[in-house]
């Protein structure tokens, strides 16, 4: 009984709040109309786009309303308003989305208002219904009908809400598109970052090499202690440069992640990171291994995120949770320190979001100002 008191007053909440946003949308459409009338006349063209951008908010509030009662997320899927005002004008036309959205507000400005309507009645019968259940010793008739009105209400909206298949196809694309043009960049990135560290590292040494060898050989045959050292100097830039040159393979595909396993890799990550850092593997050590492509991205988030701990963050414990999941594999860094990461001061931040992105992953930062920083990545693969 008291559970189904519980899910009617839940009911009787969202009801209220969808009866209450009825009342908005009947003032919305008139701000609609002037918007349409001034597109007419020219002169006020420009409402248009503002007048689809506030059709979009009021209808992601909805959606997010509908979401929180029946624990399904309704998608969007809208495309930008950028460019001239010819070109928003032409979206706000020809946008589906945003005909959907009109559609639901019509259908929302008759059924909304059947809502509105029956509010004044529904205490009168729950006090009824109450009576009624107590004195016959039977159960409540009013609440489960409370509770299936809210369902109605909230499966009409999600059937008018729901973004139709082409429109989902093209935020595909649209998003696919970005996250191409961020795995081009990332690409960029890593070969500028290539060829620095050879031209400022190994090719600097071999060319130093080069000239010892070179003054040894003349040096050979008039001074051979002085070649000797020469060829000693030599021997030590070779084995220098053989170190940078270790160092560039392991930016782009560490060793340590084909002899170890991303686990085993982490786990050295942290013991030579200068800090505390706490590692779950989540079972993977027992698992299958993922893609070789998303261990190394996972591998480069959990080295650039201790690297930040280390130099930003001011605490000296971190933790790191790696775990398999159906769609694929999820990492976790977490820091008590001051927080405030900003993806704009060259931190990496954009680096890793853009190295997941190729993957078409995940990358999620939340640092407020004092604490804690925390970043999750998830990378969709097969097992």
């Amino acid at each position: 009984m008291w559970k189904s008191v519980q899910r009617a007053a839940m009911a009787t909440v969202h009801l209220v709040v969808a009866a209450a946003m009825c009342f908005g949308v009947y003032i919305f459409i008139t701000v609609l109309l002037i918007a349409a009338i001034g597109t007419v006349a020219v002169v006020g063209c420009w409402l248009l786009p503002e007048a689809v951008l506030l059709i979009r908010r009021i209808a992601g509030a909805k959606r997010n309303l509908t979401a929180l009662w029946t624990g399904r997320e309704i998608p969007e899927a809208y495309p930008p308003m950028t460019g001239t005002l010819r070109e928003q004008l032409r979206i706000s036309v020809q946008d589906p989305g945003t005909l959907r959205d009109l559609r639901w507000m019509v259908a929302y400005y008759l059924y909304g208002a059947l809502l509105a309507l029956a509010l004044p009645l529904w205490p009168l019968g729950l006090v009824v219904d109450g009576v009624w259940a107590g004195a016959l010793r039977r159960s409540p008739v009013v609440l489960p009908l409370i509770v299936k009105l809210a369902d109605t209400e909230a499966r009409w909206s999600t059937a008018l809400l729901m973004p139709s298949p082409k429109a989902r196809l093209a935020r595909r694309v649209e998003e696919l598109k970005e996250t191409r043009a961020d795995a081009i960049a990332a690409h960029e990135a890593e070969l500028r970052r290539i060829e620095r560290d050879l031209h400022d590292g190994a090719q600097a040494n071999l060319v130093a090499l080069s000239m010892r060898i070179g003054l040894a050989k003349r040096a050979y045959d008039r001074d051979p202690d002085a070649a000797r050292r020469l060829l000693d100097d030599a021997q030590d830039q070779a084995e220098q440069a053989l170190t940078e040159l270790r160092q560039v393979v392991r930016g782009i595909h560490p060793p340590i992640l084909t002899d170890r396993g991303l686990v085993g890799a982490v786990r050295a990550l942290a013991s030579s990171s200068g800090l505390t850092v706490g590692v779950e593997d989540g079972g993977l050590e027992a698992g299958t291994r993922a893609p070789a492509a998303v261990e190394a991205a996972a591998y480069f988030v959990v080295a650039e995120s201790l690297t930040n701990v280390a130099k930003y963050s001011g605490a000296d414990r971190a933790e790191v949770r790696l775990a398999r999941t159906r769609r694929g594999l999820t990492v976790r860094v977490r820091d008590e320190g001051r927080g405030g990461a900003d993806e704009s001061a060259g931190s990496g931040l954009l680096g890793m979001r853009r190295r997941v992105a190729a993957l078409d992953g995940t990358f999620e930062v939340t640092s407020p100002a004092g604490g804690p920083t925390v970043i999750d990545v998830e990378l969709p693969c097969v097992w």
